[in-house]
């Protein structure tokens, strides 16, 4: 099936159905449908996007089977890699998550890579629907000659006492407090050993987060904020006075409360030993490196200056003035954002990807490549749909990505109700996907939910060794090791 919504001239809504005979048929938006089954959805990507679209799409069709394919062999995507350590009631989701996961009609397929493992057109084939949600794991790079050496953004070797965090969003912040933070207390998070023996070691008194704007565009949020300037034994420095816009009062409440925080700022700790500023109207321009070490060493970054062309708007863009500052770092942190990075063979299947984004109507339903005579030939192609970043870009926090999977799952439970199940063909889901691979000589080695529990129970047993609530196994084998045990 494979089903596109248009908006006509008139306004009028139609959904467009192709029978198992390449038949156009267009049931106008009112019309009834007999539905002797519910769909069979293939969902790419098991982070929150994934999960919160099963979940509106199994309480609002019944019937519906959903199998999810994630490349990795555990899910959650940045539930498990991507919130701080010491943000553990984040994680919660995962509970919300596991009860989607015991229901009969859902299959987690993981370690399969789709475009390697598996061309998406076999999943084309065997589901009445495909949803990409598979997020943005690609770091965007500033730009800067000699960045991808390994000590910028690297975690293994803080030889100097400053670190720059480019940035200036939450994930920033996140990475300054977790360089600053007490060693005793990262212990007790899930964060992996590795990590902790590296943060041991560090020499880092100093971390500057550096933005282009100023206070007032920043976009982290006041609990991140707050967060930081309640560490213990860790001073921030006081921000000029004339970065604050002049009547504070008159912002909405959100960038009130921020703008005053960061004015009042923190009781000064003369005992402290570590210490933290946020650092303003400075674009990236250059690296230096020590050419006393072999390699060379990071030893510093030279800023350009710019200028807000709206000192007052939340939404100011800047100007860049000709003066320059540098800032002593020895290490680099880049946190300016992710992009997602298309599947292979996605044009295949008539999905247009561009610019880190999945190409949609403005509610999930991917708009096809093509003409509308070369699409009418296809007889087994699957809606395309997306939902959270690979839909909107990486923007937003879990809840966020909540609203915009739920508007997936509506579209797709809106173009399921207008269809005519009697002209679509039968959909296998995995078991065609794994007989078509086996014939053609593809070799799988997929992980499902009760290996992932395997995964999930042998690191919750090495942690309770190290007095912390899991150890993740930091290697794709080690996984599959446990997930086989």
């Amino acid at each position: 099936m494979l089903v596109s919504r248009f908006r006509c001239p008139s306004k009028l809504r139609y959904t467009r159905q192709w029978g198992s005979k390449g038949r156009s048929l267009h049931v106008p938006a009112g019309a009834a449908a007999h539905h002797e089954r519910g769909p069979r959805i293939a969902i790419v990507g098991s982070g929150p996007a994934g999960f919160y679209t099963a979940q509106k799409t199994f309480r609002e069709i019944p019937g519906t089977v959903i199998d999810m394919y994630e490349q990795l062999p555990v899910p959650f995507g940045l539930v498990r890699y991507g919130v701080a350590p010491d943000h553990p009631e984040v994680k919660n989701v995962q509970d919300t998550f596991e009860e989607l996961a015991r229901s009969p009609n859902y299959t987690f397929i993981g370690n399969v890579k789709l475009g390697q493992d598996l061309p998406l057109t076999l999943l084309a084939k065997h589901y009445d629907a495909i949803v990409f949600a598979y997020g943005a794991s690609k770091d965007r790079k500033i730009g800067l000659e000699g960045e991808d050496r390994p000590h910028i953004y690297s975690a293994r070797a803080f030889a100097g006492d400053t670190a720059v965090v480019v940035g200036q969003g939450n994930v920033a912040l996140d990475v300054a407090r977790t360089l600053l933070a007490s060693i005793e207390d990262l212990k007790k998070t899930d964060m992996t050993d590795y990590a902790i023996g590296a943060l041991a070691e560090s020499q880092i008194k100093h971390v500057h987060v550096v933005g282009r704007r100023g206070p007032l565009q920043a976009a982290f949020t006041i609990k991140e904020v707050r967060e930081l300037l309640q560490l213990p034994d860790v001073n921030f420095d006081p921000i000029p006075a004339d970065l604050f816009p002049p009547n504070t009062k008159a912002l909405e409440r959100p960038k009130r409360r921020i703008m005053e925080l960061l004015q009042k700022g923190s009781p000064h700790k003369p005992d402290a030993t570590k210490s933290w500023s946020l650092d303003f109207l400075l674009s990236p321009e250059s690296l230096s490196f020590s050419s006393a070490s072999s390699p060379p060493e990071l030893d510093g970054v030279r800023f350009r200056k710019t200028v807000l062309s709206d000192p007052e708007s939340p939404a100011s863009g800047v100007t860049f003035a000709n003066d320059y500052k540098t800032l002593s770092a020895s290490t680099l942190f880049r946190s300016i954002g992710y992009a997602a990075e298309p599947i292979p063979g996605m044009a295949s299947i008539g999905c247009n990807f561009l610019h880190g984004t999945i190409q949609h109507d403005g509610f999930g339903r991917a708009i096809p490549i093509g003409t509308e005579k070369q699409l009418s030939t296809s007889q087994t192609n699957a809606s395309v749909y997306c939902a959270g970043w690979v839909k909107r870009g990486p923007t937003g926090v879990i809840a966020s990505t909540m609203t915009d999977a739920f508007q997936t799952a509506e579209a797709i439970v809106d173009d399921w109700k207008r269809t005519v199940i009697s002209h679509l063909p039968h959909r296998a889901g995995w078991q065609g996907v794994k007989a078509d691979a086996m014939r053609e000589g593809q070799k799988l080695d997929p992980v499902h939910w009760d290996q992932w529990h395997k995964i999930d129970a042998a690191e919750k047993h090495i942690g309770e060794r190290h007095g912390k609530p899991r150890e993740k196994l930091g290697s794709v084998t080690s996984m599959l090791e446990a997930a086989r045990a």
